[in-house]
């Protein structure tokens, strides 16, 4: 893969341009950026997604516990737009982890990479279930970050802690509103297997993360295929795919184009 934006910072960012549509363009390079956690940016890293790539948009869908216990970003220091859409209720997840990240009773939260779970998180059908939750759960900040992006002015970086859930999400349904095939949306939710284990470093000795990845295998971090082909069979029985799933939370056709336009114009 050559969409790789390698920097020192991050392990798993990628930019989405130059995928093919079903209207026969491409998406634009540039106007969608995926990547886990932004908190290690160096300055050089800074200046390369801002001047290089055109970055003017930071959409981060970490919960406030997260973000409180990380601190602030690099990015926070720049005139970016910046747009705050956690996937997870912070209350039910705080008492989980404990105040201060350290793992609290040791119980499962809602985010699955962060917290532990008895559940066989090898399978596809608990990413799933997982990833439909979120849809179910907090459809404002699913809809609250695909409207962000349609709304940039010039590229859009989405992120999360690892790059490959919640960021996942989000981007395999702007792809599917541009109008990219299933099997390009499918294989580049599949991308983040190659990095899993750098991921998963990065990500091992800081709270919140630590206490939910050890014991853990990669294999249960690992993505699947599978799973992304089950959420847009789901998106598509149920909703009449994801610009269906838009409009039954309150997008209407000018918006739908506007994220299209800025994503394959």
């Amino acid at each position: 893969m050559t969409r790789w934006i390698e920097l020192d910072g991050v392990v798993n960012m990628r930019d989405l341009g130059g995928l093919p549509t079903h209207g026969g363009r491409r998406t634009r390079e540039g106007s969608l950026i995926r990547s886990d956690n932004l908190q290690d940016l160096t300055d050089a890293d800074v200046r390369h997604l801002i001047d290089a790539v055109g970055v003017t948009d930071v959409i981060d869908l970490r919960s406030d516990t997260e973000r409180e216990l990380t601190g602030p970003g690099p990015l926070t220091q720049t005139p970016l737009a910046h747009h705050h859409l956690s996937f997870m209720a912070d209350d039910a997840y705080r008492d989980r982890i404990g105040s201060d990240g350290s793992g609290g009773s040791g119980r499962a939260g809602s985010e699955a990479l962060l917290l532990r779970s008895e559940e066989d998180r090898g399978s596809p059908d608990f990413w799933t279930r997982h990833y439909l939750g979120y849809l179910d759960q907090r459809p404002d900040s699913v809809a609250g970050a695909l409207a962000a992006i349609a709304r940039s002015r010039g590229g859009a970086v989405v992120h999360c802690a690892a790059g490959k859930d919640r960021t996942g999400t989000v981007t395999a349904l702007a792809l599917s509103v541009a109008g990219v095939p299933e099997e390009e949306i499918v294989a580049d939710y599949a991308a983040s297997a190659e990095r899993i284990a750098r991921i998963v470093d990065r990500l091992a000795d800081v709270e919140p993360y630590a206490a939910g990845l050890r014991g853990r295998s990669l294999q249960e971090q690992t993505p699947q295929p599978e799973t992304m082909v089950a959420i847009l069979e789901q998106l598509q029985s149920a909703h009449g795919g994801a610009a269906g799933w838009l409009r039954e939370h309150g997008w209407g056709e000018e918006q739908l184009e506007q994220l299209r336009a800025r994503l394959a114009g």
